[in-house]
């Protein structure tokens, strides 16, 4: 099975191959309470949600995006979207057993944004263990980063109970939900550090990491 019609399902959640059939349910979902996204920049209207699918899918047919909707298990409503992105593959000298690899060596893990239903309960924990798990055991990468707004408290104390360890701040890194270049807080989980992180998450109930409006 390639990656970009892999799916991975919890108990939970399933985080399955976006597409378009998914926009009326992710208007649906970021309807729910706009207000939630004060930092996220995510069209919550039916005109703009088809622009971000597409703009996800470009990026998966170039290679450099892994994009998901995120369904509830329980009754197959979408909840939600998240997506690995900025996919590395390194340049591996000829003769080093790396230069066999055809898995990514990094990537990041952004885009993540869940309706206020499912904001708080298990799903968002899962989706997080389903993808680092995918990224660390099956691609075998050495890192996983994270960028958040320097603004949002929140998402950066969240990704520190996380287990993400903070490298900095990255100067009007990117467009902001505000049209300003934003400074972002740089986060990484490398590999060695996987083992305690996973431990971590899979020992907690109802979202207790607080990453639902990431």
């Amino acid at each position: 099975m390639s990656d970009d019609t892999i799916v991975l399902t919890g108990e939970h959640v399933r985080l399955e191959p976006l597409s378009r059939a998914h926009v009326p349910g992710l208007v649906a979902a970021a309807a729910e309470d706009p207000a939630l996204y004060q930092w996220t920049v995510l069209p919550v209207d039916a005109d703009g949600m088809p622009r971000y699918v597409d703009t996800a899918l470009r990026w998966r047919e170039e290679g450099t995006a892994l994009p998901f909707a995120t369904v509830r298990r329980a009754d197959g409503r979408v909840i939600g979207s998240t997506r690995f992105f900025l996919i590395e593959r390194w340049e591996w000298p000829a003769g080093h057993p790396n230069a066999r690899r055809t898995s990514p060596d990094a990537c990041e893990i952004g885009y993540t944004w869940l309706a206020a239903s499912a904001i708080r309960t298990a799903a968002n924990t899962e989706a997080k263990v389903l993808m680092l798990d995918h990224a660390f055991e099956r691609w075998r990468v050495h890192r996983v980063c994270f960028h958040t707004d320097m603004r949002n408290e929140r998402s950066r104390n969240a990704l520190t109970r996380l287990g993400a360890v903070f490298e900095g701040t990255l100067r009007a890194h990117r467009l902001g939900v505000d049209l300003i270049p934003r400074d972002s807080a740089r986060f990484s989980i490398v590999a060695a550090e996987w083992p305690a992180v996973r431990q971590r998450l899979t020992r907690g109930r109802a979202d207790p990491l607080g990453l639902a409006r990431r």
